[in-house]
């Protein structure tokens, strides 16, 4: 019956085959289980680079007005943290990571972008995420890593943060950013 099971932030998704499985039996199963808060989850601590230079961080002009705070204060109250991974999505291996403070909790943009760069790093609401790959998006992009976080050619491991992992981020200058690459 049941093919793939998929946790999110805060649900998950069933997926199983009609064909070898009993809807009414699923869902009483389902219903019938005790679930319980798991304490002990292996995680991991991943450090991550930012830089935060004029050309990455694309709002913070947006994130001045919307908080009443410099572009410092954000980053002090942004790198001071430790943030949990609650899933991954969206894109392949795009963390979700919570919270930030409620000081720099800002809403998506209005009108998302049509390209945003991969490694970039945005924040929306109490979450923080890193951009996989260039793609689409919407979040207030405040810097980027030169660390990649997805590789598709990496078939054993190919997601550097996963659900339940700590991730701190550190800054780093243009120059040292270039070094990654």
């Amino acid at each position: 019956g049941i093919t793939n099971l998929t946790p999110s932030y805060n649900k998950l998704i069933v997926s199983f085959d009609l064909t070898l499985a009993n809807f009414k039996k699923i869902k009483k199963f389902i219903e019938d289980l005790e679930i319980s808060i798991q304490t002990n989850i292996k995680s991991k601590k991943v450090s991550i680079p930012i830089c935060t230079e004029d050309e990455f961080a694309l709002d913070f002009q947006r994130l001045n007005k919307l908080t009443n705070k410099s572009k410092e204060e954000i980053l002090e109250l942004f790198l001071s943290k430790e943030y949990f991974c609650y899933m991954t999505g969206f894109i392949a291996g795009m963390p979700f990571l919570g919270d930030i403070d409620q000081k720099i909790q800002c809403p998506r943009l209005e009108t998302p972008r049509v390209k945003v760069p991969e490694g970039s790093v945005g924040i929306t609401e109490q979450f923080t995420n890193i951009y996989t790959s260039e793609s689409p998006g919407g979040w207030n992009i405040i810097g980027n890593t030169p660390l990649k976080i997805f590789n598709k050619n990496n078939e054993l491991n190919p997601i550097l943060i996963n659900p339940g992992d700590k991730i701190k981020f550190y800054q780093i200058n243009k120059k040292e950013y270039d070094n990654w690459k």
